[in-house]
């Protein structure tokens, strides 16, 4: 008699994207799709296309390619960190979950390897049940929503469809808190405390918060969590938003306001934090990491260092498997019974 096959399930492990190589024809091309999202760039349609195909696609690849090319080994580092995470959680997963056919995959939402490709791999073998984790912590209708988008794209060409599990966001999950805040306790003991700690998320503009997206008030929380953890005083540390493209006003205050700030104002030292982002990239290793320690030392500021993504490290792997594992026994209790 055999045995009853196991049910399938898929883990997908989805951040947002990077360019294939570190040049400018591909990076050109990750822009493109990436600044086509019309849940990125709120603009409309006719009116970006103009300026995205004649100045943004004509001026800005060479720019980002020559930094990419600054932080770039083998690979992009936030596709090599996001294939660790994979693999990682993975080996958590399916030692945990043997009743399961368990397969965990990345995937991200622009370039490779991509989330339409992993679904293509899903109608070849269909699952019982997909739980997919955007690897933001915050959730913003620009990031994570995107998504959702593609996860409606797929839907309605299917006929065997499975269950479907989407995990939002975790940004005031304690396991997360925790993880951060041992980041930083693990990094002060390496090298000391610094006189202010700076907290710095990606931004978006203004007129998407006005407009409900939830994404800064869940930073905030994020940072007073963090801050409280580590038991700090109010002037002991800041929240910032970093990266703004285009004349908008963005969510404030801005990094490199509050660095240019400091700097003036002959901070000793400080310790950037970049709570935001579940694997290190461009943002964080070009931009906070050497854009801005020059910004703050020219201005007049000390010691400046960057304290690195959680990527990797146990506590963090711990979090995402957790994360999955919930939804994973809540599938079994569901099987169960019906």
């Amino acid at each position: 008699m055999s045995a009853t096959p196991k049910p399938k399930v898929t883990v997908i492990l989805a951040n947002l994207g990077t360019p294939d190589e570190a040049t400018v024809p591909a990076v050109r091309r990750f822009l493109k799709q990436f600044l086509s999202d019309t849940r990125v760039i709120e603009i409309p349609k006719p009116i970006w296309w103009i300026i995205l195909h004649l100045f943004v696609l004509t001026f800005r690849p060479k720019r980002v390619a020559e930094a990419y090319a600054s932080v770039w080994s083998n690979d992009s580092p936030m596709r090599e960190i996001v294939l660790e995470q994979t693999e990682l959680v993975k080996q958590r997963l399916q030692l945990e979950n043997q009743h399961f056919d368990l397969t965990v995959v990345p995937a991200m939402t622009y370039g490779q390897p991509s989330i339409y490709t992993v679904f293509e791999q899903l109608e070849k073998d269909p699952q019982e049940h997909v739980i997919l984790l955007p690897l933001f912590p915050q959730y913003s209708a620009t990031s994570t929503a995107p998504l959702y988008d593609a996860v409606a794209k797929w839907i309605p060409k299917q006929r065997h469809l499975p269950g479907f599990t989407l995990i939002k966001d975790y940004y005031q999950h304690p396991m997360f808190i925790q993880a951060l805040a041992d980041s930083v306790l693990t990094y002060q003991t390496k090298y000391g405390k610094a006189e202010k700690l700076l907290m710095s998320f990606h931004g978006i503009p203004q007129p998407y918060a006005d407009k409900g997206d939830p994404y800064a008030d869940r930073c905030r929380m994020t940072a007073k969590l963090v801050a409280e953890a580590l038991h700090l005083h109010e002037d002991e540390w800041a929240i910032s938003f970093q990266s703004r493209f285009g004349k908008q006003e963005w969510v404030k205050p801005y990094t490199d306001v509050v660095l240019q700030q400091w700097g003036e104002q002959k901070v000793k030292s400080v310790q950037v934090l970049s709570p935001a982002f579940s694997a290190d990239c461009l943002e964080t290793l070009e931009e906070l990491a050497i854009q801005n320690k020059e910004l703050f030392q020219h201005a007049g500021g000390g010691e400046y260092a960057y304290i690195p993504a959680l990527n990797s490290d146990q506590a963090h792997i711990d979090l995402l498997a957790s994360l999955v594992q919930a939804n994973l026994d809540a599938l079994t209790h569901t099987l169960a019974h019906r």
